[in-house]
């Protein structure tokens, strides 16, 4: 088994995180060799961009090296994020509230799936709000009641990337914006949502980079952690 990953598993008693590790660009051997170092030092592991492939194969490797699957449940893979965890993610803290996660479209589902679950992955409780394109205005309108009891939004859009502007002039939570690889032509991959995103002129409009569900994520976990004082920043200010 693959043993040269150096494993941060200091991050959650600096910043409160999980260590998340890049499936896309490992292999299915390298990631199982970390996975099995972050459980055997009693941590979550969260590996991204994971396909259905690589994760049977992972599981193939796991059974191989820990034998059938018996009391320890394996990992567990989610196909629309894209990322296996294990083990079970916690469950949610009340103190946090709630997320809400919104998508232009259901193409912008990937996206808003692995934000909920790395979301979830730190105890932070989050509600899908699919299909709120600014091309339908009226759908995102008749949400926004619901949403106000959010304490933190996160917008996945593609094509132009309007859906963080128009939130971000609406309401007053924090929002950020997660331009996502949608679009025809001039779209370019999500370069004219990201651009669009950054050239907002709603006052405080934080935005991450294209398809980073996980950096949204985090950036939502920070902003709630000093909210709620449970941070690493929050604890220290108190002393």
């Amino acid at each position: 088994m693959n043993e040269d990953a150096r494993l941060d598993l200091g991050r959650r008693q600096r910043l409160g995180m999980v260590e998340a590790v890049w499936g896309e660009h490992k292999s299915a051997e390298q990631i199982t060799a970390v996975m099995l170092g972050l459980r055997q030092a009693g941590e979550l592991a969260l590996v991204t961009r994971v396909s259905a492939e690589k994760a049977v194969a992972v599981e193939r490797l796991l059974t191989d090296e820990l034998g059938p699957v018996g009391a320890d449940p394996r990992p567990q893979h989610h196909p629309l994020a894209r990322c296996l965890t294990w083990p079970a993610p916690p469950p949610a803290n009340p103190a946090f509230g709630r997320v809400a996660v919104l998508s232009g479209g259901s193409s912008d589902l990937a996206v808003a799936s692995e934000a909920r679950l790395a979301l979830a992955c730190h105890g932070v409780a989050s509600d899908l709000v699919l299909d709120v394109g600014v091309a339908g205005l009226h759908r995102l309108l008749a949400e926004l009641e619901g949403l106000r009891r959010a304490r933190v939004l996160i917008a996945c859009a593609g094509m132009e990337g309007a859906l963080p502007t128009v939130l971000a002039g609406l309401l007053p939570q924090p929002v950020i914006g997660v331009p996502v690889a949608v679009g025809y032509g001039v779209s370019a991959g999500g370069q004219a949502a990201l651009m669009g995103m950054l050239a907002s002129c709603a006052p405080g409009l934080t935005v991450v980079n294209i398809d980073n569900g996980y950096g949204a994520a985090m950036a939502a976990l920070r902003i709630l952690q000093l909210v709620t004082g449970t941070g690493s920043a929050a604890r220290e200010e108190g002393t």
